[in-house]
C-alpha cells in the first residue's frame, strides 16, 4: 500500500512533530499536573486510559503497527448487577465531558507524538475493532502517521458519518503540506478557543462496525468475524 510522499511529509514534518511535542510537555507540564490531580479526585485511578490504536502503516509487512494512544481518562468503570461495564454514553460523567469538549483529555498524546506514534496533523487513529472493517481504499489513511487533529476533526468530528470522516482522511493525504498543516492547526485552536465545538462532535458515537452492522451493510456473521479478528490482533501483542 504506497502513496507519493512529498518533500515536507518525508523530511520537515517529523522534525516539526519532535520541536513542538517537546516544547508543549514543557511549556503545559502544570497543567498535566493539575488535570491528573481533578481525574484522580473525579474519578479514580489509573488517571491514564491506555488504548490500543492502529498507526502507520509497516512497509516491510503491509500491515499497520499497533500502538498504545494515551489519553486521560474520562469514563467511570460503571457496571450492571452482572458486573459488565455499562455503554460508553452511561460511563461518561459531567466532569469527562467537560474533558472531552475541552480537547484536555487528550494532552498525553504528546507523549504519543514524542515518541513517533503519532503526528499533530493527520487522520485520527480509529479502534482495530475499526480498522478491520476498512477497506483497501480507507486503509491507505494509514500510510500517514495518525495526528492529534486532521481535517475531518475540523470539519464536523463525530457529527459527521464515518463515510465522510474518511473523505475527509484521504483528502488529507493527497497532498500533506506545511500550509495545510498550519491551517488545520489554526482551524484546531479556533474550535478549542473560540466559538468550540458543538454538543454533536463530542457524543459517543457506535464503532464502525456497529455501524455498518445497523446499516445493513456488513451481515452478523461478517460483523463477528472481523470482531474476531480484531481480538486475534490485540492477542498478539501480549
Amino acid at each position: 500500500m504506497k502513496r507519493r510522499i512529498g518533500f515536507y511529509e518525508k523530511y520537515i514534518k517529523r522534525g516539526l512533530d519532535i520541536a513542538l511535542s517537546l516544547l508543549a510537555l514543557a511549556a503545559f507540564g502544570w497543567l498535566f499536573a493539575l488535570i491528573a490531580l481533578l481525574v484522580r479526585i473525579n474519578m479514580g485511578s489509573p488517571v491514564i486510559f491506555r488504548q490500543p490504536r492502529p498507526g502507520i502503516i509497516d512497509p516491510e509487512t503491509g500491515r499497520e503497527t499497533i500502538f498504545d494512544m494515551y489519553k486521560f481518562r474520562t469514563m467511570t468503570d460503571a457496571r450492571d448487577k452482572d458486573g459488565r461495564l455499562l455503554p460508553d454514553s452511561q460511563r461518561l460523567p459531567k466532569f469527562g465531558r467537560m474533558l472531552r469538549a475541552s480537547s484536555l483529555d487528550e494532552l498525553p498524546e504528546f507523549i504519543n507524538i514524542l515518541k513517533g506514534d503519532m503526528s499533530f496533523i493527520g487522520p485520527r487513529p480509529q479502534l482495530v475493532r475499526d480498522m478491520v472493517f476498512m477497506s483497501d481504499r480507507v486503509r491507505m489513511r494509514h500510510t500517514a502517521r495518525p495526528g492529534l487533529t486532521g481535517l475531518a476533526q475540523v470539519n464536523g468530528r463525530n457529527a459527521i458519518t464515518w463515510e465522510q470522516k474518511f473523505e475527509w482522511d484521504l483528502k488529507y493525504i493527497s497532498d500533506v503540506s506545511l500550509a495545510k498543516d498550519t491551517k488545520i492547526a489554526l482551524l484546531t485552536f479556533k474550535k478549542v478557543f473560540g466559538r468550540g465545538k458543538s454538543s454533536a462532535e463530542t457524543e459517543v458515537t457506535d464503532d464502525y462496525g456497529d455501524a455498518l452492522l445497523k446499516a445493513g451493510k456488513v451481515s452478523r456473521e461478517e460483523y463477528e468475524a472481523l470482531q474476531a479478528k480484531a481480538l486475534r490482533i490485540l492477542e498478539a501483542r501480549k
